[in-house]
């Protein structure tokens, strides 16, 4: 079948592989209909993971189930299913606490698995024509039949409760107040999850102009280009000059410091700084608010500005953090606490993700695609692939 595989830094290519086989009594083997680019997949991509080149991406994934193990009970050939990027097991301390992401039967010695990506376990991902998926009855999402709100569905896999998470480590609350930094895929789940749990008002930084257009459009939110002034000082002058009530971090370890030359319209790796945005984020956010960091950090980094932020340690502001009695909540999403909620949502006309997504090409532009989003091109929101 074929499949995108990394090559090596900033390069991937569709290539025959080996078809996923049952393992398993409990797994499936599904025919993808929906594999999504994730920005999170761009970090291996540019180089800057330990991940070897022969690995298949793709974390973010729906299709058909084709085959079922004998010791699957809730699905059957034929149904329709979207997979949370967490590969789980359903029965550890963590999984029955609602810590998926953080499952500790999947991957030996590391809390939390995945498909297609550095250090999650063994699990290919599914930019591909079918895909192995482990733990079935706990992992796959039944959906509606048919091809019906495919682009929303698909958003389920990660972005879209990712989004929401980011508002719950913040505990948002009606009426309160958000910054979200990072106006990316995530970012703008984020804003659209704050305007669906009632915030009174939602600011988003970024510096491209076609995604902060896209956060005032669909999120009302107020958008905030970081490379026109200080983000902390426009987002406290249109706030009545206070902090608001919570923030959350999309962005991560990769973040813009707009205090650096501005040399192109192009990312530009020189300009990291990647504690930045969680500095900003302590200015931005009032005494005694709240943080969401679902914005991705890595313990080791090879492409990393300075040795420090190679060894995954990063000049915060901890003073200032505590000063100011600022709760914080990280790690990588739990999908399924949210995703039945919000694939009910979808279903019944309650939320429309798909918003974000800039394009639906097939799995042989994959390689164009990935360069493109990786370059941060004015469009390119969201790209989904199918095989």
């Amino acid at each position: 079948m074929n499949a995108v595989v990394y090559k090596g830094p900033n390069e991937v290519a569709v290539e025959e592989v080996d078809e996923p086989e049952l393992q398993h009594p409990n797994d499936i083997i599904v025919d993808i209909t929906t594999s999504c680019i994730c920005g999170s997949d761009l970090h291996m991509y540019e180089g800057r993971t330990s991940a070897d080149p022969g690995i298949v991406f793709g974390h973010e994934n729906m299709g058909v189930v084709q085959q079922v193990g004998d010791g699957v009970d809730t699905l059957e050939e034929g149904d329709r299913v979207v997979m949370p990027f967490n590969v789980a097991c359903g029965f550890c301390q963590n999984c029955e606490n609602g810590y998926t992401g953080f499952c500790t039967n999947v991957n030996p010695g590391f809390a939390g698995g995945a498909y297609g990506y550095v250090a999650m376990g063994p699990y290919m991902g599914g930019q591909a024509e079918k895909l192995r998926v482990p733990y079935a009855d706990f992992n796959a999402l039944k959906l509606p039949e048919g091809d019906e709100q495919e682009d929303a569905f698909a958003l389920l896999a990660d972005i879209f409760p990712t989004g929401w998470h980011g508002t719950r480590l913040a505990d948002l609350q009606p009426g309160e107040s958000i910054a979200i930094y990072g106006a990316g895929p995530v970012g703008l789940m984020a804003a659209y999850s704050a305007k669906i749990q009632g915030a009174s008002e939602i600011y988003v930084v970024d510096r491209v102009d076609s995604r902060l257009e896209l956060a005032e459009q669909h999120c009302d939110a107020m958008p905030i280009n970081f490379e026109e002034s200080d983000p902390i000082e426009q987002i406290r002058d249109a706030h009545g000059g206070e902090g608001v009530d919570k923030g959350v971090d999309a962005v991560g370890y990769q973040a813009i410091d707009p205090e650096t030359d501005v040399t192109d319209d192009a990312y530009d790796p020189a300009r990291e700084n990647p504690a930045v945005v969680l500095n900003q984020l302590i200015q931005t956010v009032r005494p005694t608010g709240k943080l969401g960091i679902p914005g991705l950090y890595v313990p080791s980094d090879p492409g990393a500005p300075d040795e420090m932020a190679a060894q995954g340690r990063l000049g915060i502001d901890f003073g200032k953090l505590f000063e100011k009695g600022i709760a914080l909540g990280t790690g990588q999403c739990n999908v399924k606490r949210y995703n039945r909620q919000l694939r009910d949502m979808i279903i019944e006309g309650r939320a429309d993700p798909t918003f974000v997504v800039s394009h639906r090409v097939g799995l042989d532009e994959a390689p164009e695609m990935y360069e493109r989003f990786d370059n941060r091109e004015e469009g390119v929101t969201k790209v989904l692939l199918e095989p």
